[in-house]
């Protein structure tokens, strides 16, 4: 299946594998065992917006939250939020549960969490429910042009 998000890495030359499975749930939980992937190595996509107005992508890994300070520290905002669900099309070009990091309809500065970069590779959305990209993390951020900061806390 051709998406925006694959569509993205063809066109980088970025190697990726494209996992599939049933989603009902639309969470990186569900997509951890249905896929029989570690927690950690799913990435959920997170839209938020800073006080400024300024919006950007948080990748962070399945087993944690992303910490608001945290990113708001790496953006150099005073605080950010995330944006409403029913925000999230127009902004991305992606529903609930679907939203990638690659092929978003406006280039968001996008931060992920430094723990991606202890794994050989992680999953994140392909920007279809139940459809996930497994791409190497050094690779994701080449496509994304993101940073690696840290954005959580322990596994929870």
């Amino acid at each position: 299946m051709r998406t925006r998000a694959t569509k993205t890495l063809e066109e980088l030359g970025i190697p990726y594998e494209l996992l599939e499975f049933e989603a009902e749930e639309f969470t990186a939980a569900e997509a951890s065992a249905r896929l029989h992937i570690p927690r950690a190595q799913v990435f959920k996509t997170l839209v938020l917006r800073s006080d400024s107005g300024a919006v950007m992508l948080a990748c962070a890994p399945g087993d944690r939250e992303l910490s608001l300070k945290a990113l708001a520290r790496a953006a150099g905002a005073r605080r950010v939020e995330m944006v409403e669900a029913r925000e999230l099309m127009r902004l991305t070009g992606y529903v609930k549960g679907a939203v990638s990091p690659l092929g978003t309809r406006h280039g968001y500065p996008t931060y992920i969490d430094s723990s991606a970069l202890r794994h050989p590779w992680i999953c994140v959305s392909a920007g279809v429910r139940g459809l996930q990209i497994r791409i190497e993390p050094s690779r994701l951020e080449k496509a994304t042009g993101a940073r690696a900061v840290e954005l959580t806390g322990p596994p929870g």
